[in-house]
């Protein structure tokens, strides 16, 4: 066997493989943006074919003929061609343990599910969605039975998102990292200082937050001539190789800053998407090296650039144009409206510094859930009393509580851990930034983020997952992920917004 030869034929199986899985993708973002609501039966029928046409195609004889020929020679490849063929076996041996028949009926489902979970949160009854919910759950145990664990039945899950994490990791981390909010949330508490933000709630029109998203879009290095921005209910980023990216954000015409920072944040993802190597198309590898580095990225241009001062500098005259709202509004005090702290309901609107207990709730619920010491129908009462434990508020309604997530409606477990390791992620990256390039925050007071993205791009985006979140860090800052980098950035910010040591 001629290894050249055999790989590139192993190339060219995943390019046609690669090409249904983005008529799939391509399929699921119009039913998320673009679908009738009387279609939502006839194309779950759709996601059900292409999806079990890719099942086919990755638990293949060819592909396992194409790992046992090219396992054995590993060593003479390179580092490319060596993750290919294990990131292939790592799907292949996932994917092959789930019968065909299973995969397919949980795959309509979830498409399914998706749309009682839209019903439920517009009727704001989870009653609604929680019998797809329960299905959702079981066929998630079922899986997990099929797959293996060691210790803890969630760690299946958490290592389908970040390869290598063990509720025991996290629970050291999350465990450091929810001792560093609770320390900083009460020294805030404490402030005397009092920060306004109302001139962020008014009348907002949709069609300039439109406008104004597409500018800042263009702003921050995500490029229009390979994606665009629609409308969802929850927003997303799906793309179709690196030359289409498509977000999608929800206008809200009370508020200014939640479709801003959702565009920002989606923008985050689609220019990591837009500049992994174009060498890596047809190696399953042209994708970001873990959620939670994915999450690094969009929550580094929403929180660490989107609500630095400098970017603010920079946003508060351009936001005047946009809108009268802001006319008298100064630079400090558009700031500090901007990282306002106050322990709320709704995730995605949570401030930067208690966003972590939000992850940390979820969690603990998925941990319970997932290893069947809690039932669906409990979830309702310990989503409720952990917000009140955490953070002292408690839903008036399921919409902004236990319905306020799609996660769970496409069997997401396992995924949002990936936000708050994001944040450690980012902090830590912008870290060794700083020190590389110390000044490298002036040229955003001009709206200039070039030299920033252009750092981000050699650094993470490039190498798409050739690399395992665990070496890239190590790549990028030398060390291995630690909380501290994220906690010492919250303290350095937030006790100069709130005035306290």
């Amino acid at each position: 066997m001629e290894l050249n030869k055999k790989l590139k034929e192993l190339k060219d199986y995943l390019n046609d493989y690669e090409k249904l899985i983005q008529a799939l993708s391509l399929v699921y973002w119009d039913m998320r943006t673009n679908m009738p609501s009387k279609a939502g039966e006839s194309r779950s029928k759709v996601v059900e074919y292409l999806s079990g046409e890719s099942f086919k195609m990755i638990t293949s004889d060819k592909v396992g003929e194409f790992i046992t020929d090219l396992k054995p020679l590993v060593n003479e490849m390179s580092l490319v061609d060596k993750r290919m063929v294990e990131e292939l076996e790592r799907s292949y041996n996932e994917t092959k343990k789930i019968p065909h028949d299973k995969y397919v009926a949980y795959v309509g489902l979830c498409s399914n599910s998706e749309l009682a979970w839209e019903k439920a949160k517009d009727a704001n009854d989870f009653e609604i969605f929680k019998p797809y919910l329960e299905q959702v759950v079981e066929y998630q145990k079922e899986f997990i039975n099929y797959w293996g664990y060691k210790n803890d039945k969630y760690d299946t899950l958490l290592d389908k998102y970040e390869l290598g994490l063990t509720t025991e990791k996290l629970d050291k981390i999350f465990s450091e990292l929810r001792d560093g909010i609770i320390e900083v949330l009460d020294k805030v508490k404490g402030s005397k200082k009092k920060l306004n933000r109302d001139f962020l709630y008014g009348h907002f029109d949709a069609n300039k937050q439109k406008d104004l998203s597409l500018f800042i879009l263009d702003k921050i290095g995500f490029d229009k001539e390979a994606g665009r921005l629609d409308v969802s209910v929850h927003p997303f980023t799906t793309n179709f190789g690196n030359k289409d990216v498509r977000l999608t954000t929800n206008y809200h015409e009370d508020e200014f800053t939640s479709a801003l920072f959702s565009t920002i944040h989606e923008g985050g993802h689609g220019i990591y998407e837009q500049n992994i190597s174009d060498d890596l198309e047809s190696t399953g590898l042209q994708q970001g090296a873990s959620m939670a580095i994915h999450e690094s990225q969009s929550r580094f241009y929403e929180n660490i650039l989107g609500r630095s001062k400098e970017f603010c500098s920079y946003l508060l005259p351009v936001a005047k144009e946009y809108f009268e709202d802001f006319k008298d509004v100064t630079l400090e005090e558009f700031y500090e409206a901007m990282n306002y702290v106050e322990t709320s309901l709704i995730r995605t609107e949570a401030d930067e510094l208690t966003y972590g207990l939000h992850i940390i709730i979820r969690y603990e619920i998925e941990k319970e859930l997932i290893n069947g010491r809690i039932s669906v129908n409990e979830l309702k009462d310990l989503w409720n009393k952990k917000y009140k434990e955490y953070l002292g508020v408690e839903p008036k309604n399921d919409a902004e509580g236990i319905l306020q997530d799609m996660h769970w409606s496409d069997g997401s477990f396992g995924y949002f851990p990936s936000y708050a390791l994001g944040n450690l992620y980012g902090a830590q990256m912008l870290n060794t930034l700083l020190k590389e390039k110390s000044t490298v925050m002036e040229g955003v007071k001009n709206g200039d983020l070039t030299e920033i993205t252009k750092w981000l791009n050699e650094k993470v985006h490039v190498h798409g997952a050739i690399y395992t979140p665990e070496e890239l860090i190590k790549n990028i800052t030398g060390e291995e992920l630690n909380p501290k980098y994220f906690i010492d950035y919250l303290k350095n910010k937030y006790y100069k917004i709130y005035d306290v040591e």
